[in-house]
């Protein structure tokens, strides 16, 4: 669903990738000229294990240049337009 809202220079200026390598991962959305990466997280990311993970990923990405911001599934399905407000708020 947010895909999308993202492809094809919906938000003015700015080109996302989905699906992107970097470095040993694979992100879910990239703006490689803003360095921001965008994860949607399921309900799974709330486990430990996962959370150090997720931790672990953002750390290395944040290292490399980016700025990583997370939203759950259901934020997405559910607020979608508030979800593209704040993606456009942090590009500004």
């Amino acid at each position: 669903m947010l895909w999308s809202k993202l492809r094809n220079f919906q938000i003015p200026g700015v080109k996302f990738r989905r699906q992107q390598p970097i470095g040993e991962y694979i992100v879910d959305f990239v703006c490689l000229d803003k360095k921001l990466i965008i994860e949607i997280d399921g309900g799974q990311h709330n486990e430990t294990v996962f959370k150090e993970n997720d931790d672990s990923r953002t750390l290395w990405l944040e290292s490399v240049g980016y700025r990583v911001i997370r939203f759950w599934n259901n934020e997405v399905l559910l607020n979608t337009d508030g979800v593209l407000t704040r993606i456009t708020e942090i590009l500004k």
